[in-house]
């Protein structure tokens, strides 16, 4: 039995601390609803924690991407939607016009819808998305998997409505029905830009339907990393629950511990004073 070093205290403050320590930091984990409050916690699943978050973000960013070229491809395949119905009537102004019976009076006036039609179809041409042209020879790259175009991209090939095929249809010269042997080339004509419509719009489709797949892949991706994440950085809260509890209890038990330790040198006064 010593006077100046208190074992017992000593051993029980040291209890008491690593308790105390423990149990804030319970406290922290559930007040955050993160496993990882400090670097400290756990450094090695820190480092792997900010690199999926990271991930999540690319994979993220790719999904937006490939959903406004989706919305890109649909507003395509609106317009030559309304190009199609254009060019079915167009094809029926032409076989009207190649009708013997019609006066020059009637053609003339089947000419001037046919010409406002064409007209139509040029403007459309040169309709935009977002400040970006809809009908270009060029193509449309999108990143598909957020890698900033170091791979995993899809090239949409452009649909060009402005070819010679549907410009031309406007040109008066070759596609005149206001007579019966000018509606022949015109119906030809018309037919040929049917043609390439069907063409046009399957190459449509083919994009949207790329993109739809990727889309649907992007967002399994993004889900399973971020479970991934959860793993490591959300915390359990049904189990940190039980580990606060019981830290608690280790708190205070230390803490009246600590103060049975600290009256046990007062029993050497009784041996002195004997």
């Amino acid at each position: 039995m010593v006077i100046n070093t208190n074992i017992a205290a000593l051993t029980s403050a040291n209890n008491l601390n690593k308790s105390s320590s423990m149990l804030n930091q319970s406290l922290a984990r559930l007040s955050s609803g993160s496993q990882l409050v400090t670097a400290a916690d756990n450094p090695a699943g820190l480092a792997e924690s900010i690199s999926l978050q990271a991930q999540v973000s690319q994979v993220g960013a790719a999904n937006n991407a490939v959903s406004n070229a989706s919305s890109f491809s649909q507003t395509q395949d609106g317009y030559l939607q309304q190009v199609g119905s254009a060019l079915q009537q167009m094809s029926q102004l032409a076989i009207e016009a190649s009708d013997g019976t019609q006066s020059a009076s009637e053609r003339a006036d089947t000419q001037q819808e046919f010409a406002a039609l064409a007209s139509f179809i040029n403007q459309a041409a040169g309709q935009t998305f977002n400040g970006v042209s809809l009908f270009s020879t060029g193509s449309l790259t999108v990143d598909t998997n957020g890698s900033g175009g170091t791979g995993g991209t899809f090239s949409m090939t452009g649909i060009n409505l402005g070819a010679t095929v549907y410009s031309s249809l406007a040109n008066t010269s070759t596609n005149d029905v206001s007579t019966t042997t000018g509606a022949a080339t015109a119906l030809a004509n018309v037919t040929a830009a049917i043609s390439q419509l069907g063409t046009d719009r399957s190459t449509v489709g083919a994009n949207e339907l790329r993109l739809n797949y990727t889309g649907q892949e992007l967002q399994v991706l993004q889900t399973n990393l971020s479970a991934a994440n959860s793993t490591i950085a959300d915390v359990n809260v049904a189990s940190e629950s039980t580990s606060y509890a019981k830290y608690q209890i280790l708190t205070q038990s230390g803490t009246a511990m600590l103060a049975q330790a600290n009256q046990s040198p007062g029993l050497a006064l009784k041996l002195i004073g004997g």
